[in-house]
């Protein structure tokens, strides 16, 4: 999958068809969708591309009003949003900078300067619930209407279902939220993962006795936040055991950063600068503020060995 940063590239100037979301999560909603963008693609002899935003227009005007706190949590990051369209088959990914210029361009002409000009827009498939433009002006009857006049079929897929339950990036953040991890993996269609390469740490786990790999999270407001059993993919040829601490370390770290520190069961070995995915899957529990190293430590030995419980359960045949 080809990937560009903006709609200013001469190579985009080819006929496509196209579909337009923040796809935080690449969940069953948007995979249902983006295989019946590719479908039609294949079908019209176009090439098939997505159009995402970064930063999610919603962190763009919460700092703007001055209201962080109101940026809705994020499910993944640019990385794994684009892994997930790129698996869909997507062939090309348009990554838009949601700023104060994007933020104020008139609906129509978002569509006449990225959807035709930029894009060669053929067909354009879009969820039920699509607004775009200054102030959410265009819904899908105005698209329709450019559409018609413009020299483009428009499209509308109907929300997606599992058991009678919508799914979107706001339900996979709920579940991620409450901590429901097998109610993510229902509405992701895979266990919930995030991907990055190795980063070094202050390497305080190493000096507890619990190594970890560090991986950075670029948003401030995760989804999920706690203490989880995991599997971690690209140490080895299978997928190894793994309890996970993900959020903001409150005992040993007051900047807020968000970190997922991964440490291996039964492994050894030296990851720095690999690329990792590393699925959570039950949650432990919340993050706790301890009270000096050795109430800390005491606390880590007793989610591995919480973690190697649930992996033991999890392994049982079923009665």
């Amino acid at each position: 999958m080809q990937v560009f940063r903006g709609f200013h590239h001469t190579a985009l100037r080819v006929p496509s068809a196209l579909s337009i979301g923040n796809f935080d999560g690449v969940h069953r909603g948007h995979q249902a969708m983006l295989a019946l963008l590719v479908h039609e693609a294949r079908q019209r002899r176009l090439g098939a591309c997505a159009i995402t935003f970064e930063p999610h227009p919603r962190d763009y005007f919460a700092a703007a009003g001055g209201r962080p706190e109101l940026a809705p949590p994020r499910v993944s990051g640019l990385r794994d949003k684009l892994d997930g369209l790129a698996q869909c088959g997507i062939d090309r990914t348009v990554v838009l900078r949601f700023d104060a210029a994007l933020a104020s361009l008139d609906a129509e002409d978002f569509v006449r300067r990225v959807l035709v000009d930029a894009l060669q827009a053929r067909y354009v498939l879009v969820g039920d619930d699509f607004r775009f433009g200054a102030k959410r002006a265009g819904d899908y009857a105005m698209l329709d209407a450019l559409g018609s006049r413009l020299g483009f079929e428009v499209a509308r897929m109907n929300a997606y279902e599992v058991h009678a339950q919508r799914v979107s990036s706001s339900a996979v953040r709920s579940a991620l939220a409450a901590g429901d991890m097998r109610l993510a993996a229902s509405l992701l269609d895979r266990p919930y993962s995030i991907s990055g390469h190795v980063q070094h740490g202050a390497k305080l786990g190493r000096e507890l006795g619990f190594p970890t790999l560090n991986l950075r999270f670029g948003h401030a407001h995760p989804a999920a936040q706690g203490i989880f059993a995991a599997r971690v993919h690209g140490l080895a040829a299978t997928p190894l055991q793994a309890v996970v601490s993900f959020g903001r370390r409150p005992s040993v770290d007051d900047s807020g950063r968000v970190l997922l520190e991964a440490h291996v069961l039964d492994w050894s070995g030296d990851a720095y600068g690999k690329l990792v995915r590393v699925e959570l899957l039950h949650k432990l529990r919340d993050e706790a503020r301890y009270e000096g190293l050795q109430a800390l430590t005491a606390a880590i030995a007793a989610d591995v060995r919480h973690a190697r419980e649930w992996f033991a359960r999890a392994a049982a045949p079923a009665p």
